[in-house]
């Protein structure tokens, strides 16, 4: 990845972001008395594939009744203090100021947090365990005004791009730039928070917003925006993880113990539950569930699986010197970096099998009522979700869901196929669709995330024609 050329006060802006505490204190799990042990908890409440160490981890109390048992065969008490940001690098600040003991943060700002604690070895950290991961980086996206003329990165040429500066979105710019013929030089960059960002795309700030999870697609639900690139292009894996003080883990192995026996349990309800679970992030978070739903769903954009897979840690070694190139980090040492010794117990003899595993661990299932057999094939396997049903229907292929719809005449919540290209999931309302006499009966309509390979297929398959969705539910 060829590393962007920074401006001065992007780079401090972005140092100072990470490392504004100035005192270091190593008082992380400290006893409050002789009975009471204080675990301090940092996350992301909206960084909605995080949930399994953060929002809803938190939500089921799963921690502190572990906490509760071990208080009791140890004769003592545990408290939990749980500390909400909007990003990584403020979480980062606050374990460089020893104020947030285990942390849950992406990949990007995992490494500069790997970097600059380890300047502090009362704070040093270590990455223990994953949250949820995208193995063809598709977090990661650029997204544009719905009325934009751009239509593929080109376009962007010359103007204003948001995004957060040294982020794993920032390095998926850089890397669709270049995949384009540009450099990063070749459009005005714009360093923001993601709230930030999406505000000035939507008042004609910044001509494109290239994010991380959710920012993108909440921005296409609620029609300010439609997709220009996935990040998923460039083919990189993109995930957050858990990162612990090393000391603190040392001190209190079964307290990190605790945590990631939780953080399974909650990845299990997730994946066994995953409607229940994302309307329930949902309510805790104010992001609409259909947008949770899109991520955390069956065939979803994210997969949560704790095991510290080797595709993850290879990206961290792409990513590394990105990072280096904007001065954000100093050399860091993976191999010393990474530790998956808690997770690895964890698991047992099953933890090589799973760590090599990237079968979806919550795949879409069922049978479809309208055109009939089995839903197993997660490359057309398509879902719909009906205003009033506390349930969901499946179907074999994207034709066949819109068939679905029609049948069924009750007004749709919200509808999700998978990309015809990539297979990612993407909303049913916002894709372009491609009607092509030529395929099959039941693979006639085809979605497609970006506006420019729907015209690519219909270039290259006579006979085709692009659609909206409305006028692909009256040819279904």
């Amino acid at each position: 990845m060829r590393a962007p050329r920074m401006t001065a006060r992007h780079t401090a802006t972005l140092i100072l972001a990470i490392a504004t505490a100035a005192t270091l204190v190593a008082g992380c799990g400290a006893a409050d008395d002789g009975n009471t042990v204080t675990v301090n908890i940092g996350y992301q409440s909206k960084t909605i594939n995080t949930v399994t160490a953060g929002t809803l981890l938190r939500d089921r109390g799963t921690f502190e009744a572990k906490l509760a048992e071990l208080g009791k065969a140890k004769g003592v008490s545990y408290r939990v203090e749980w500390k909400d940001f909007a990003s990584g690098p403020p979480l980062t600040a606050q374990m460089l100021a020893g104020q947030v003991d285990i942390g849950s943060m992406g990949d990007a700002p995992i490494l500069v947090n790997g970097s600059k604690t380890r300047e502090h070895p009362d704070v040093k950290t270590e990455l223990i365990s994953v949250t949820g991961y995208n193995l063809r980086g598709s977090l990661n996206q650029v997204v544009v005004p719905r009325d934009s003329p751009a239509a593929i990165l080109s376009d962007l040429r010359g103007k204003v791009v948001s995004t957060s500066v040294g982020s794993a979105a920032h390095g998926m710019l850089v890397t669709g730039l270049s995949g384009a013929g540009m450099t990063i030089e070749d459009v005005k960059l714009l360093g923001q928070d993601p709230a930030v960002g999406a505000s000035a795309l939507q008042g004609d700030q910044a001509a494109a917003l290239a994010q991380f999870v959710p920012w993108p697609q909440k921005l296409v639900f609620d029609g300010k925006a439609r997709l220009l690139y996935d990040g998923g292009s460039a083919g990189i894996p993109t995930f957050h993880a858990v990162v612990a003080n090393e000391r603190f883990g040392e001190r209190n192995p079964d307290i990190v113990t605790a945590f990631l026996a939780a953080q399974r349990e909650t990845a299990d309800y997730l994946n066994q539950h995953p409607l229940g679970a994302a309307q329930r992030v949902a309510e805790l978070t104010g992001i609409p569930a259909e947008v949770v739903y899109l991520y955390n769903g069956p065939n979803g954009l994210v997969s949560f699986d704790q095991t510290i897979k080797q595709p993850l840690v290879d990206a961290l070694a792409k990513l590394l010197p990105f990072l280096k190139g904007l001065g954000a980090v100093a050399d860091l040492n993976l191999d010393d970096f990474i530790d998956d010794k808690y997770v690895r117990a964890l698991y047992g003899g099953d933890y090589e099998a799973q760590r090599a595993s990237t079968t979806a661990p919550s795949p879409l299932t069922g049978t479809d009522t309208v055109c009939g057999g089995g839903v197993n094939n997660p490359a057309t396997a398509s879902e719909v979700w009906f205003k009033g049903q506390d349930s969901t229907m499946t179907n074999r292929t994207p034709t066949c869901l819109l068939r679905q719809i029609a049948q069924h005449g009750g007004a749709v919540r919200m509808a999700y196929v998978p990309d015809a290209v990539t297979g990612t999931r993407i909303f049913a309302t916002t894709a372009s669709w491609v009607s092509d006499p030529a395929a099959g009966p039941d693979d006639r309509l085809l979605p497609f995330a970006v506006d420019a390979d729907a015209r690519a297929y219909v270039n290259s398959h006579p006979g085709s024609s692009i659609l909206d969705y409305a006028s692909a539910l009256q040819a279904r």
